[in-house]
């Protein structure tokens, strides 16, 4: 069995070794910008590490206590607890409202029968994934500022009292459902690429077929087209649950202030703020946090696609 396994690997180490002068590259470009970086998570069991103090970094590291009161203080302070809270809610929302978009556009995308039309489309809604999050909000404060085209339209049909304009960004109730909205409007266009391609293979003969059965253009997309693509829609959702802990740190950012933050503030904005932020100097709480919000990521996706593999066959891994 032994020389069955060994003369197996030399047999496809010969079929593919061609194929490790592209591997290369990203094994070291994953060495050093993901795995090396993780000596930092030691930060997260030390107590005030003062990097001032010290001119060395190691130094300053070596000079700290041992201790596990950061993992301690993440379920225990009210505070980062409504933060993971604000976190869950924004991902699942998102989860929940958007990922179910891109199939459909794609659907739409696919089904349009003049060519032209469909590419002009798929260009106007891919192009504002390429905008970056501090455009996109500055575009949405003017057009959703006080004096606005949105709150003048809104007055002018009466639907709003002019001596009381609602102010969008800074109003707390509706700060997640403008989440959501801003991170749709860029990002479905986009998301919706790889659902295109998986529907652009599918076999036309499967739609012929069933046209000659007469089944209608609606049951061919439920009976087709949906179940061809829903492995990838399957590996898309464990992806994105892989996600859940990040709601969007770029997004959220932008479009936070003081006024919001009560039901906006993140685990990702949380972390920046305490370490880099306007109360810098926190870097063991913050390393925590960030540590457990990985592990947390970690084991979503690993439950997520047991489940899947078992409910559906498909998965990740």
């Amino acid at each position: 069995m032994k020389a069955t396994g060994s003369e197996s690997f030399k047999a496809k180490w010969k079929k593919s070794k061609s194929l490790v002068p592209f591997v290369v590259p990203a094994i070291v470009f994953a060495v050093l910008f993901s795995y090396l970086p993780m000596i930092g998570l030691l930060i997260a069991f030390k107590d005030n590490i003062n990097f001032i103090r010290y001119g060395n970094p190691i130094e300053a590291f070596m000079h700290a206590d041992w201790t596990f009161q950061h993992f301690g203080k993440i379920f225990s302070d009210p505070e980062i607890l409504k933060y993971i809270g604000n976190t869950l809610i924004i991902s699942v929302l998102k989860i929940v409202i958007l990922f179910p978009l891109p199939v459909v556009l794609a659907i739409m995308i696919t089904e349009v029968s003049n060519k032209l039309f469909s590419k002009w489309t798929q260009m106007s809604v891919f192009l504002p994934h390429f905008l970056s999050w501090v455009v996109i909000t500055g575009i949405f404060k003017c057009v959703l500022s006080i004096d606005g085209p949105v709150n003048s339209f809104l007055i002018k049909l009466g639907l709003m009292n002019p001596d009381n304009p609602v102010y969008w960004f800074g109003t707390d109730s509706i700060f997640r459902g403008l989440v959501i909205f801003t991170s749709g409007w860029k990002e479905i266009g986009y998301s919706s690429i790889v659902y295109v391609s998986a529907i652009m293979a599918i076999d036309p003969n499967l739609y012929e077929a069933a046209k000659l059965d007469g089944a209608g253009k609606f049951r061919q997309i439920w009976s087709i087209t949906i179940p061809s693509i829903l492995p990838t829609i399957i590996v898309m959702l464990i992806i994105r649950v892989g996600y859940l802990m990040d709601a969007g740190f770029d997004q959220i950012y932008t479009m936070i202030s003081s006024v919001t933050r009560n039901s906006g503030e993140i685990i990702g904005t949380y972390v920046y703020r305490i370490s880099l932020g306007e109360n810098a100097g926190q870097y063991g709480l913050s390393t925590a946090v960030g540590l457990f919000n990985g592990v947390v990521a970690l084991l979503l996706i690993l439950v997520t696609n047991k489940i899947a593999k078992k409910t559906t066959g498909t998965g990740v891994f």
